[in-house]
């Protein structure tokens, strides 16, 4: 057996240099330099290094394809959903794929086939299933058929450029709501998955690390377009001209914001009917901020309305004692998503800028909201995570 060890030692020593120089992004200048900021990119970076050995190494096979969760409350970027279960699977378009299991209890299930492209997750859809369309048992049961060809009577369509199977669930209430559990297989004769051979682990580390970089680097250099107007709701549609496989049912809307020490942004809209909806805070990096133990979100579900069905926020760095605070966790700027999802209009909200001494009077009729309901709240958080994860 040739001795492999010079190759292996050069491909290690390859990929631990180009996450040197994806560490560098963290100090761009084009980025905030604030410390909060700079932890957050050098943080992000070191985090995704298991996700991109997910994509690119350990379950890229169409062949041997795995259904594996991916985003979850430590990988994360992109502008990733807290109420979110993203799971996925490597497949191609010709072959003939099923995916089989329970639907679970999730408020809303999206599955597409996503195609190739050119942003770190792929391109356009050529195909997609929404859960309220997916037939199942009593027993809430399924099975989807996955191919080019129409088969059974959940088929999700595929094309030629079809590289992953992605499948959305949003939790609107996070404790009572179940996940679904699935699996998937290849239909035809599928020899055993193969022990990587060093050529394939120099190769797979060389993808991964290259797709770390270019992930990172992407998802900031796509919310600078929202920099240049911040406080401005747009979705991704009218700010980016690149496909990408959305959210279906309802587009993203977008605002970038800042925040000096002693101020507080208000958020005004009046949510439409929708199927599901949210709104969530996130950092310079497009990356939701800690959803764990912090206000970083709220939903249909757990958001205080007013009388009239107006919904406040209030971002601010300490907590100013509302319903619907969302905590800016130590950053100055960032990013602020609301999902609509199911509506017949864009509900676009307004964000205004008061001295935190003037929020009371400025919110008017908000309720209030002690330590001890604030500590409920996040408890409820971290025992829905656990139910989710």
């Amino acid at each position: 057996m040739p001795d492999d060890t010079a190759a292996l030692r050069s491909a290690w020593h390859a990929f631990c240099d180009d996450l040197k120089q994806a560490g560098e992004y963290a100090f761009d200048p084009a980025m905030p330099d604030a410390p909060a900021d700079r932890v957050a990119g050098l943080r992000q970076i070191a985090r995704n290094i298991a996700l991109a050995l997910q994509f690119e190494f350990e379950n890229c096979d169409p062949l041997h394809p795995q259904l594996l969760h991916y985003f979850d409350p430590i990988r994360k970027q992109g502008g990733d959903n807290p109420d979110a279960l993203y799971l996925g699977a490597p497949i191609n378009g010709t072959d003939h794929y099923r995916i089989s299991g329970h639907r679970g209890s999730a408020d809303y299930v999206a599955i597409t086939a996503v195609e190739s492209g050119g942003t770190p997750f792929g391109g356009g859809v050529a195909g997609m299933l929404l859960g309220d369309n997916l037939q199942t048992d009593a027993d809430g049961r399924f099975t989807i058929d996955i191919g080019p060809e129409q088969h059974g009577p959940n088929w999700l369509r595929t094309s030629p450029e079809t590289y992953r199977v992605t499948i959305r669930q949003f939790f609107g209430d996070w404790e009572s709501e179940r996940p679904m559990r699935a699996a998937i297989e290849r239909i035809g004769p599928v020899a055993a998955r193969p022990v990587p051979s060093p050529t394939e682990l120099g190769d797979g580390l060389v993808r991964s690390s290259q797709w770390l970089g270019w992930s990172v680097r992407y998802w900031a250099e796509m919310l600078a377009r929202w920099k240049q107007q911040p406080g401005t709701f747009r979705t991704y549609s009218e700010t980016v001209t690149n496909r990408i496989d959305a959210t279906p049912g309802g587009e993203p809307l977008t605002a970038y914001w800042t925040l000096p020490p002693g101020e507080a942004l208000i958020i005004r809209v009046h949510p439409p009917q929708a199927r599901y909806w949210s709104v969530e805070l996130g950092n310079a990096w497009w990356e939701s901020m800690d959803y764990r133990d912090r206000l970083a979100s709220t939903n249909h579900h757990y958001a205080h309305r007013e009388d009239d069905g107006e919904l406040l926020l209030v971002i601010a760095h300490t907590d100013p004692g509302v319903p619907n605070w969302l905590d800016a966790s130590g950053h100055s700027e960032g990013f602020v998503t609301f999902r609509w999802i199911g509506v017949d209009h864009l509900a676009r909200p307004t964000m205004e800028r008061v001295a935190i001494e003037k929020l009371d009077a400025v919110l008017g009729q908000s309720g209030r909201i002690d330590a001890a309901g604030r500590a409920a709240q996040i408890a409820a958080r971290q025992r829905g995570l656990l139910h989710r994860f």
